[in-house]
């Protein structure tokens, strides 16, 4: 027993030390319970907003809400290399084709000398290999007409041998009758000269005419020869034309190296200017200008960096080209057409609609995006759509959030109630 008093007494004074921390914790529940109650209202009353706003609509108007949205551009080098410099800043608008920064252009300036460089060489052989052709074809020509008049002069030649030898024959026959004769008359003077019928005279004048003749026949016997002689020759000289022949054959093999020659250097020069081309191509790459007229929205190089090809040096928007993205539920998507017209109200302008139309349609349903605060919201089917604004005039901004209306049906608006 008495150790259960003890107890109860120990723990009397415990109970009462937690019923005096009792009212300082009470003024923060209050606190916490206080906002909790605070942001439940809010989100209470963004509902009902929401649901009075969806019931003021008419039927044919379908109201969206998102934001202000513009297809930009990461404007990147084709290739990597030292950033010289960087001509435009953040909020500076361009127009297409002026430029936005200059690369270090050394080593494409250096291929470009050596592919220049290598066309110049191969159009040099190309020339000297074709000039080289002109004189091959000239000498053909000439080796050709050569041969031709060899052959032409070889053949009357030979005829005029053969008709130098028939004379010479036909000489020798009649020197040698001649000398049959004088044989003759030489042998019958001599025998009346010896009897006294004729002078002595006369038969040594007999003797002597025989051996003339003699002479002669030997000379006709030597111009045979040599007609002979000049006929072979002549002959001879027929075979002269042929070998100018293998000349010709040699020059037209020069001819085919040449041309040969002509072709490799060609192929050369094709290749030559080809990577002279993309050289030069590299080079304006080295250049990077703007695709399309637009505002700079970030810059994220600057001089000197090294970058690699395609990395961003900045990132450019065409304001002018602005659109609504919102979210039609699936239910309605039906009703939704590309070109229906349609209105954008800003949050800086609730009252000033800014005329838009339908320009996309997604081509499938999705869930509400995430970044919705409402889990209901969150799990239904909706269809996104795109609302191009006609004109901007500068008022509408990536970013900004904005309702838009969508007229399904009809073509004038009807009066809305808008807060």
């Amino acid at each position: 027993m008495t150790p259960e008093r003890g107890t109860a007494d120990v723990e009397v004074p415990q109970i009462r030390e937690a019923t005096a921390a009792e009212p300082a914790r009470r003024p923060r529940s209050r606190r916490a319970l206080l906002i909790a109650a605070i942001v439940a209202a809010g989100v209470i009353g963004v509902i009902a907003w929401r649901t009075l706003s969806a019931g003021a609509a008419p039927d044919n108007v379908i109201t969206v809400s998102g934001r202000i949205e513009s297809d930009d551009s990461a404007v990147a080098p084709k290739l990597g290399g030292r950033v010289i410099e960087v001509r435009v800043r953040e909020g500076d608008t361009v127009k297409a084709g002026d430029v936005i920064a200059v690369l270090d252009d050394q080593q494409v300036r250096a291929r470009e000398d050596q592919a220049h460089a290598a066309l110049m060489n191969a159009d040099a052989r190309a020339k000297a290999a074709r000039d080289q052709i002109a004189v091959l074809n000239e000498r053909l020509h000439a080796a050709q007409l050569q041969t031709d008049w060899s052959r032409a002069d070889a053949s009357a030649r030979v005829l005029q041998a053969q008709a130098d030898l028939a004379a010479a024959e036909a000489q020798l026959k009649q020197q040698q009758a001649s000398y049959q004769l004088a044989l003759f008359d030489k042998d019958a003077y001599a025998r009346l000269a010896a009897t006294g019928a004729v002078s002595e005279r006369q038969g040594k004048q007999a003797a002597a005419t025989a051996d003339e003749q003699e002479a002669a026949v030997k000379a006709a016997q030597k111009r045979v020869d040599a007609a002979q002689g000049a006929l072979d020759t002549a002959k001879a000289n027929l075979a002269t034309p042929e070998i100018r022949v293998f000349d010709s054959l040699a020059i037209r093999r020069q001819l085919a190296q040449q041309d040969a020659e002509v072709a490799s250097s060609e192929a050369q020069i094709e290749q030559a200017r080809a990577q002279l081309d993309e050289a030069q191509a590299n080079r304006s790459d080295l250049t990077v200008r703007a695709p399309f007229a637009g505002t700079v929205v970030t810059r994220a190089a600057e001089p000197g960096e090294v970058v690699t090809a395609g990395t961003a040096l900045i990132t450019l928007v065409d304001l002018g080209n602005v659109y609504l993205r919102g979210f039609v539920p699936e239910g309605r998507i039906g009703l939704v057409r590309v070109g229906q017209p349609a209105r954008v109200y800003l949050d800086s302008s609730p009252n000033q609609p800014l005329e838009a139309s339908v320009s996309r349609v997604d081509p499938q349903a999705t869930f509400t995006p995430e970044n919705t605060y409402f889990r209901d919201d969150r799990v239904k089917q909706v269809v996104g759509v795109k609302l191009a604004l006609k004109a901007n005039a500068g008022f509408a901004k990536p970013g900004m959030p904005a309702d838009g209306e969508i007229l399904v049906s009809g073509t004038v608006w009807p009066k809305t109630s808008r807060p």
